[in-house]
């Protein structure tokens, strides 16, 4: 599995932007996929995540109503969409490919992490 996430950049408060996480080894079809951040000095802590259908979807309660996770299975490709974004949104995203199927919080369900990309959220 080689995962890479795209799409960060530098965008003022309120703002949007689209994550992309595609799985050029086509291997994670079957698996949930998650994505993460860290901010400097900070653990990572999980953002988002999607089942291997897209039917299931779980979100931090920080990001709820704002962020949307979705998949794409004809590109094999994971999306975040974020929205009406924050200063304290800013970090390094990385998304992860889960050992099943589900929609998992913990890191310890994902066994596969991509490299991440940048998001500034300027106030």
């Amino acid at each position: 599995v080689q995962l890479q996430a795209s799409g960060g950049g530098l965008v003022q408060a309120g703002g949007s932007l689209r994550l992309s996480c595609a799985d050029s080894r086509r291997t994670s079809s079957n698996n949930g996929v998650g994505w993460f951040r860290q901010a400097p000095g900070k653990e990572r802590e999980f953002v988002g995540a999607v089942s291997w259908n897209g039917a299931y979807t779980k979100y931090s309660d920080s990001v709820k109503g704002r962020f949307t996770v979705a998949r794409d299975r004809a590109r094999n490709t994971v999306y975040l969409q974020m929205n009406n974004l924050k200063p304290e949104d800013t970090a390094v995203y990385f998304c992860a490919t889960a050992r099943s199927s589900g929609a998992y919080s913990l890191r310890d369900e994902y066994q596969y992490w991509g490299q991440g990309t940048q998001v500034t959220v300027s106030s």
